[in-house]
């Protein structure tokens, strides 16, 4: 089975939006054995869409496109679908039902220009859309079933996973692929490849992709689903190369890792920040049930708000900087101690693009580790502009208090 994906909208052709519907579809579609082998990307112009539809439906068995399904007048893909497939649009009682039954769940009437989505072409399958307006559907083009979702990633999701992949799973009678996907943090991309050369032996049916999220890299596995032992293998080989750096696997995230690992130990936090402006703080509680184990954050930018938040002496400030050994230190003992936390983070430093000078040049950071134990801290040395110092700042904190957790150092 040959698949196609096409995404239409002025908004992507433009920049202002970006397009993660393909990069979903590419991804579930390879889970179930498939792939999609072209993709194409064309504006709010119904000739244009028309032009992509019969180009993709000439060579593929099946088109999955998104976008194009509003009630305002620059939605232009159901008239389009249906001049490519040869047919009127035609009114759709099934889709007005659909409208009046949202409109019905909302508790709101819907605006006229909604009637718009209920012309499609004529004699088209209906693909249930249980968060929006728009209804999808499924038309056939030349040689292909074509199906078309909104460009809504929250409702083009459920859509294609309650409705399209099943249909596509019968029909394509393929094994699904397998996907793993390892999380390391803390070394290059270049030297990361080297350290893992020869990992997979010689004609070896796993495929190792490198991918660069910044500051993370993701290793991905990628095995036809009828080599499951070799898929394996090739895990447990890589987790063992990259175990000092590896931090997540799969769907996990580093949040979601020191959240577990909170959990197990019952260890607390408080965090005291200042070049980060409160983004560690913004990370941990992205994860539900922090409220458990974050106990307070401070964003102490000011060399005043140290000392009055976190008692750091005004004369250790004007003797050693804001951005110090000293100071970083006297920040976590002051955050533990005040909350009453198991451990506490701090962080000081200069993101740039002032401030730097020859012996604390833009990336100076220092992060200070305080627990039961005592304090220490780390002088860290980032590259990048402001954004990228202040983000490789919070996730090394966050991945150095997961390595303490991990390693028994720090308990309730």
């Amino acid at each position: 089975m040959k698949v196609a994906t096409l995404s239409i909208g002025d908004e992507l052709i433009c920049g202002e939006v970006t397009d993660t519907n393909q990069s979903y579809l590419a991804t579930r579609l390879y889970d179930l054995g498939l792939r999609a082998e072209r993709h194409l990307m064309v504006g709010d112009d119904e000739e244009a869409i028309v032009a992509a539809l019969n180009e993709l439906a000439a060579v593929y068995d099946v088109v999955l496109a998104t976008g194009g399904l509003g009630p305002t007048p620059d939605d232009l893909t159901s008239a389009a679908a249906a001049r490519a497939a040869g047919v009127p649009l035609a009114h759709s009682p099934e889709a007005q039902a659909h409208l009046a039954e949202f409109a019905k769940r909302l508790n709101r009437e819907l605006h006229p220009l909604n009637d718009r989505q209920a012309q499609l072409p004529q004699g088209c399958g209906l693909i249930p859309n249980p968060n929006g307006t728009a209804t999808g559907f499924r038309v056939s083009i030349g040689r292909a079933d074509c199906y078309f979702m909104p460009g809504v990633p929250f409702e083009m999701k459920p859509m294609l996973e309650e409705t399209v992949l099943p249909v596509l799973l019968t029909a394509s009678g393929v094994t699904p692929g397998l996907r793993s996907t390892l999380k390391i943090f803390g070394l290059p991309e270049a030297v990361a490849a080297a350290e893992l050369e020869g990992v997979l032996p010689e004609g070896s049916p796993v495929q190792l992709a490198y991918c660069v999220k910044f500051p993370e890299i993701h290793l991905i596995l990628r095995t036809p689903g009828t080599h499951p032992a070799e898929h394996q293998a090739a895990l447990a080989a890589l987790r063992g190369r990259m175990a000092h750096h590896l931090f997540a696997e799969d769907e996990a995230t580093l949040d979601s890792v020191l959240a577990e690992l909170f959990r197990k130990t019952g260890a607390t936090l408080a965090l005291a920040e200042s070049c980060t402006g409160g983004m560690i703080a913004e990370r941990v509680t992205r994860t539900a049930g922090s409220s458990a184990w974050f106990l307070e954050g401070a964003v102490t930018y000011s060399n005043e708000a140290k000392s009055r938040l976190l008692g750091v002496a005004p004369e250790l400030i004007a003797a050693r900087g804001a951005v110090s050994e000293e100071v970083a230190l006297a920040m976590a003992e002051g955050a533990r101690a005040k909350s009453g936390a198991a451990i506490a983070i701090s962080v000081t430093g200069i993101a740039g693009p002032e401030g730097g000078s020859a012996e604390k040049p833009v990336g100076t950071v220092y992060i200070a580790l305080a627990d039961a134990k005592g304090c220490r801290a780390k002088r860290h040395q980032f590259p990048g502009d402001r954004e990228r110092v202040r983000a490789i700042t919070c996730f090394t904190a966050l991945n150095w208090l997961r390595r303490q957790l991990l390693a028994g150092k720090v308990r309730g």
